[in-house]
This record gives structure tokens, sequence and C-alpha cells, in this order.
């Protein structure tokens, strides 16, 4: 159906930029039914990823629901909804929107929360946009990005010590519910030297987003932050926006050449919600539920972290993995394992012994740790890793009174040294222990 004029103009809460359909005419379409999740509608030609407005004019209360288009089969268009779909009858018009995916971007953004679409969610006001960016932002040949060769103080003695990260790495942090993960990120916030720091927070409880930003993150660590929120009880789509908006934001001041940390709260919490919108669409299952759109997906997103071009920006990267039963071998986590450049293991029983944070040392691992330190902190992890683990082997033993002393060398040290290194692990919410200091630490633990 074509039509002359389409008289709408569009809002967009939290920044004061107006978008208006275009007066000449364009291709309008109908709703025809609603299946699950997804919307069916025919009449109209638009492209995979673009977004249409469905407008339900016969109803008492006018409804405007926006909806992005995820596939079609012949003339019919499948389409996932943002938002509630209350008061949407068949029938209905289905615009195409000319603004289909533009994001806006600015140094404004500082200190202010969002949703996955820009709208500030914190009630501070309006918020200028100064550039409006696409969703993907430019891909980066891999043989020009910069090398990873320099260390980021991350403010926290375990892993500046024994599992030492790179500027422009790409890290997992690897747990179940309940052990730590949200308190590690908001220490991260606090300490870590990066000029700018963007939080997306992702399919997790409202509760959990009004305690981050209040008591994890803080107002100081909120100053230079950019938080990107969508809630568990918001639409799929909102959800996978939110963590595509995140990563854009960051790649925003990256070009610029700021050094960006990205913490995304959770990689698990976006595949679920690209599971959802598969399945809706009729995309047939893989393993444990999860469709073969949802593996293609989480390498594209992470693999837009990282270094610039030399001379440029980077993107530090931590996600959260949630293992479903602390199971490591998840779906999720073992894909996520293979496209990231290490991972950080949150221990249940450490978390249960009230030792934080409660990184697992073991199975932990920072795979560009010999690139940023020099060779005597790498000798000194490895001589930490091999006590600690020789101590946790004979624990058992030990315990019991079993092991005699005397019976091997690098058990007898493990028992000696084993409160220090303990000490060594575990650190308080409030306290920053910086580079320098690790590295002096963990040389004082070796007695070296």
């Amino acid at each position: 159906m074509r039509v002359d004029r389409v008289s709408f103009a569009r809002r967009l809460e939290g920044y004061s930029d107006v978008i208006s359909l275009p007066s000449q005419p364009i291709l309008e379409g109908r709703l025809l039914r609603m299946v699950g999740l997804t919307l069916e509608a025919e009449g109209l030609r638009a492209a995979i990823g673009s977004r249409c407005l469905v407008i339900n004019e016969d109803s008492y209360h006018p409804v405007q629901v926006e909806a992005e288009v995820m596939g079609f089969s012949g003339g019919k268009i499948y389409l996932m909804p943002a938002g509630s779909l209350a008061g949407i009858a068949p029938g209905a018009r289905v615009v195409p929107l000319p603004d289909a995916g533009r994001l806006p971007m600015g140094m404004s953004m500082l200190g202010r929360v969002l949703d996955g679409t820009g709208r500030a969610l914190d009630g501070k006001g309006g918020m200028k946009a100064e550039d409006w960016v696409p969703v993907d932002g430019p891909t980066i040949n891999p043989l020009n990005r910069d090398p990873i060769s320099q260390p980021l103080d991350v403010g926290i003695r375990s892993i500046n010590g024994l599992l030492t990260v790179g500027r422009g790495q790409r890290l997992g942090l690897f747990a179940g519910t309940g052990v730590g993960k949200s308190v590690l990120l908001g220490m991260m916030t606090r300490f870590t030297e990066a000029e700018i720091i963007v939080v997306g927070l992702i399919g997790e409880r409202g509760r959990e987003v009004k305690e981050f930003i209040d008591e994890i993150l803080g107002e100081e660590g909120l100053k230079r932050s950019v938080v990107v929120a969508s809630p568990a009880d918001e639409a799929p789509l909102m959800r996978l926006r939110a963590a595509q908006y995140c990563t854009r934001i960051a790649e925003y001041f990256r070009d610029k050449g700021k050094n960006v940390l990205l913490l995304m709260d959770s990689l698990t919490r976006y595949a679920q919600a690209q599971r959802e919108i598969a399945l809706a669409i009729g995309e047939p299952p893989a393993t444990k539920g999860y469709p073969p759109s949802v593996f293609a997906k989480l390498p594209k997103l992470v693999e837009r972290a990282g270094n610039a071009e030399a001379g440029g920006g980077s993107i530090t990267a931590f996600y959260t993995v949630l293992s479903e039963g602390d199971d490591q071998q998840d779906p999720i986590a073992d894909a996520a394992r293979g496209v990231l450049d290490g991972h950080f293991v949150l221990s249940r029983r450490l978390a249960e012994e009230g030792h934080y944070p409660a990184i697992d040392i073991e199975s932990s691992i920072s795979r560009v740790m010999p690139q940023v330190v020099p060779p005597e902190q790498l000798k000194q992890a490895q001589r930490f890793k091999q006590l600690w683990s020789r101590y946790q082997q004979s624990r058992d033993l030990i315990s019991v009174g079993a092991y005699v002393p005397g019976g091997d060398a690098d058990t007898d040290q493990a028992i000696a040294r084993q409160p220090v290194m303990a000490q060594y692990l575990r650190q308080g919410l409030d306290e920053s222990v910086g580079m320098p200091q690790s590295r002096e630490q963990l040389a004082a633990v070796l007695g070296q």
C-alpha cells in the first residue's frame, strides 16, 4: 500500500533531536499477526536490521511501538518489537523509519545512565547528541591493529601480579551466580587507569542495576563512565541493542584516541537474548537450545574491542560469562573462551570461605601476560602458581594430619608460604594496589 504522506514525528526522550518521516511517498505495510514474540507484516519492503514503527490508530489511545526487521519469507516481513505490544491489533500500520541504525554520541554522555537507544534513564534531563553514528563501527584490518605491548594497571593485586592484563586485551570473568562478579567489576571501574569507562548492564535484575551504580560504581566512578542498562524485563531486542550500543560507545571514544575500559555484564544474557529472537523467527536450535546465529554473533561483538591502529586509542574489555551450575563447559562459556584473550574463573568455594576476590588462580590465564611483563615477574608468577597448586592438591592430607613434613620440598615450601600467599590473593573492596606494589609484594611472598 502506498501513502502520499506520513505525518509522524518522533521525539526521542533523553536527547533533543527530532526525527521525522519524509514527505515523499513511502511503502507502508499492515500487521498480519503475532506469533510468540514475532510480528508478521505484509505490503512493505524493508531490509534486515532496518527499523519500523507499528502504529495502531483504531483504539481509544493510539499506540506506537518500534520494531526491527529480523527476517522475511516471500511477501512476509518478520519483526521483533522493542517494547510492549499492549494495544496493538491486527491491521496496524507498519511504517519504515528513515533513521535506522543511527545512535547518539558525545562527551556529554560521561556520568550518564542510558538505555539501548540512547535515552536517559537517570532523570538528569536531556543529553545533547554531538554525533550520530551507525550501529556497526568501522572494521579494522587485523594486520593494522597496534599489538598489545603495554600492561594495564587494574588496581587488583592478584591480577596485576599473576594475571597481568594488557592494554587492548579482551578477557572473560567466568562464574556462576552470587560469587562476586559485579563487585569485581566495580573495583576495576574505580581503580583501573583508563580515561573512559563504558559499563553495559545487560539482562540484569533492575534492583542490581541501581545497586551497581549507587553502591559499587559510586559517584567518583560514574564521573568518567557511561552506563548502558537494559534490565531483564525488557524485550530481547533491547538487550541486544544495549550490548551493541555500549560497544559502539567504546569504539567512538577509542577512535578519538582515548584508552577505554569496557565492562559488559553479561555476555551470557546477550547470547540468551539472541537465542530468544532466533527461536521466535523459526531458527532451529543446535547446542542446548542455542541456534547457530548465537555463536556467529559472539565473535562479531567481541572482535570490535581491542587496540586501534598504531597511534590510536584502545578498548580493554571484560565480559562476564555466567556458567550454569558452575559448569565451565557450558556452550556459551566454551565459545567465549575461544574468542577471548584470557579468562578469570571465580570460584564458589573461595567465595564461601570469604576469600575475595574469589579468583581461582589455577584455572585462570592471561594469554598476553608474557608480552607485557618483565621476565622475572613471569617466573615469579609461575612459581607462585606452582606452590599454590601443590598446596591445593595436598590440602586434604594436610588437614587430617596425614602429610609428613620432609616428604616433598615443594609441598613443604607451599605449606610454609600458604598464609602469605592467601593474604596476597585477598583484597578489600576499597583497597587499591598498583602495579609496582603488586610486583614488590609478589617477590616478598616468594622470599626474593
